[in-house]
């Protein structure tokens, strides 16, 4: 779902979005687990990639979101949001 959210900001390149979670607090993620996660997306139909030239070496492969992945993203982020409501309501006490 993260991932999804920065491509469908733009189309970004592995390094870079590895870079964008970081600064959003989401360190833990690194080039090990992106690059795979990326491969099911696409495999799913939620990104496409397409190269790049880059003027600091080789093409580099971005990633861009289909219609397909934009439409799983709003389903996924009101599913995240209704679950984060929910442990916020047990971890606040909930019926108490």
């Amino acid at each position: 779902m993260c991932l999804l959210a920065v491509i469908a900001e733009e189309p970004s390149y592995g390094y870079e979005m590895a870079r964008k979670l970081s600064r959003q607090g989401l360190d833990l993620i690194s080039d090990g687990t992106i690059y795979p996660a990326l491969s099911r997306l696409q495999r799913g139909g939620l990104i496409e990639s397409y190269l790049e030239p880059s003027s600091e070496g080789p093409a580099r492969k971005y990633y861009r979101i289909t219609d397909s992945g934009r439409e799983g993203l709003e389903a996924r982020t009101e599913e995240w949001r209704s679950m984060s409501r929910g442990v916020e309501a047990v971890l606040d006490g909930g019926d108490r």
